[in-house]
């Protein structure tokens, strides 16, 4: 398999994988399968450190990556099953037809630029809308595969097309379409880019692969079947938030996958993921229950989710691995080599303090808390090594600056209350 030179992250944090692997209360069997999890996603994690490096790097800075392809093009051969799908509505299969012209148009233009001469075999558009503002999504079937290599694997549900029998792709273009709404009707951002990107998924990756990713580098996610203790990834629409906010980080504020900005990076995952959640049970900011990935730990799991924004370090406790090491404040940071530099322990402080600040507000958690979030990534105003303090103060100038003096005032102390306090110099 070619080298791969972007990463993936993972919803399952190292340190429970590592946990399941030592543990002596777990068979050789379940520590073998956490030890090949953990090793695939060591490996990733290093990558995207780099990717975020790549897309932070100055223009023109010696050693800075050229800027990476769009791969937002769906592939002729998918569109052309959309078209002639009878499972699909004429809409869709309308829009299918005009997409395969324009990007016959495309590579007509550029094989006469290359003096090649190309007979243009394009589907009728007569009927075809001006315009659409349906993102398209497919599911795979990976078929167990572990080689990303051998992705995306074999077409199992596209765009427009009715349920199929396999319910983990059902899951996941269900889900899928439930991010991406909410991103469009509470932001008014389209897609992971907004610019309408596709968004591809695939299923059953690996042999009882304890967790779900995205792959920046072919730009898709992938889930695995799990196994004992962690598994139903498709079916938790958190954890696919999680996951797909952080290719719309990419597109707004990339921040290191190190450190404190790394953690921040894991944070504005969680915090949008969770949102995406409380969309679709209708919960407002003092009904939900803030737990990241409850889906997913398996029954008989001592542990209600894999993290809690409510209360970091309370998600789980259970001997097989262990209990949920993330700390709540700030005076228990330290520096450390393990995971990037603790982008997922440290990211339960930043949590903690969007939960304050939803719960203070009242309401819908994106009304206004989730709004000053969204706003500050898109501010320009936050830098790729941001700090927990500089990410705090810049909320609460957006705070400011769209609600007022109050609603600073209430940001400011939730921020206080985990211990990113600004300095006062007598």
């Amino acid at each position: 398999m070619a080298t791969r030179n972007y990463p993936m992250c993972s919803v399952v944090p190292p340190y429970l994988l590592n946990a399941l692997a030592e543990s002596e209360h777990n068979n050789e069997d379940i520590r073998k399968s956490a030890r090949h999890c953990l090793d695939f996603s060591k490996t990733y994690i290093a990558k995207r450190q780099r990717v975020f490096a790549e897309l932070t790097a100055p223009r023109g800075a010696r050693g800075a990556a050229a800027p990476r392809r769009s791969r937002g093009i769906i592939p002729d051969t998918l569109l052309k099953h959309i078209a002639e799908s009878e499972d699909v509505d004429e809409n869709t299969r309308n829009s299918a037809k005009r997409d395969l012209e324009h990007i016959a148009g495309i590579q007509a233009k550029y094989q006469q630029a290359q003096g090649i001469a190309a007979e243009q075999k394009t589907l009728a558009t007569s009927s075809a809308p001006a315009e659409t503002k349906a993102t398209y999504r497919a599911v795979y079937n990976a078929n167990n595969t572990q080689d990303e290599g051998d992705l995306p694997g074999t077409v199992v549900r596209v765009e427009g097309q009715k349920a199929v029998s396999d319910q983990a792709a059902n899951q996941a273009y269900d889900n899928a379409g439930n991010v991406l709404s909410f991103y469009l009707d509470i932001f008014n951002w389209n897609s992971i880019d907004n610019k309408n990107e596709n968004v591809i998924s695939s299923v059953h990756f690996g042999q009882n692969y304890e967790n779900a990713f995205w792959d920046p580098e072919i730009n898709q996610m992938v889930y695995g079947d799990g196994h004992d203790f962690l598994g139903n990834f498709t079916n938790a629409v958190d954890v696919i938030g999680h996951e797909l906010t952080h290719a719309v980080t990419e597109h707004t504020s990339p921040l290191d996958y190190t450190g404190q900005s790394g953690a921040l990076n894991e944070h504005v995952s969680d915090t949008f993921g969770v949102m995406v959640k409380q969309r679709v049970q209708n919960e407002k900011a003092d009904e939900a229950d803030w737990l990241i990935g409850e889906e997913c730990l398996m029954p008989g799991v001592k542990g209600v989710a894999l993290r809690s924004m409510k209360a970091p370090g309370t998600a789980y406790n259970d001997p097989r691995f262990g209990k949920d090491p993330q700390p709540d404040n700030f005076k228990d940071y330290a520096a450390t080599d393990d995971d990037n530099g603790g982008v997922h322990l440290y990211s339960g402080i930043p949590n903690k303090a969007f939960y304050l600040s939803a719960v203070a507000f009242g309401g819908y958690s994106w009304e206004k808390a989730g709004k000053i979030w969204w706003e500050t990534m898109r501010s320009g105003q936050i830098p790729p090594k941001c700090t927990f303090i500089q990410f705090a103060d810049a909320t609460v100038d957006k705070a400011e600056e769209l609600f007022g003096d109050d609603a600073a005032a209430i940001v400011r102390k939730a921020w206080n209350e985990v211990g990113v306090v600004r300095k006062t110099h007598a």
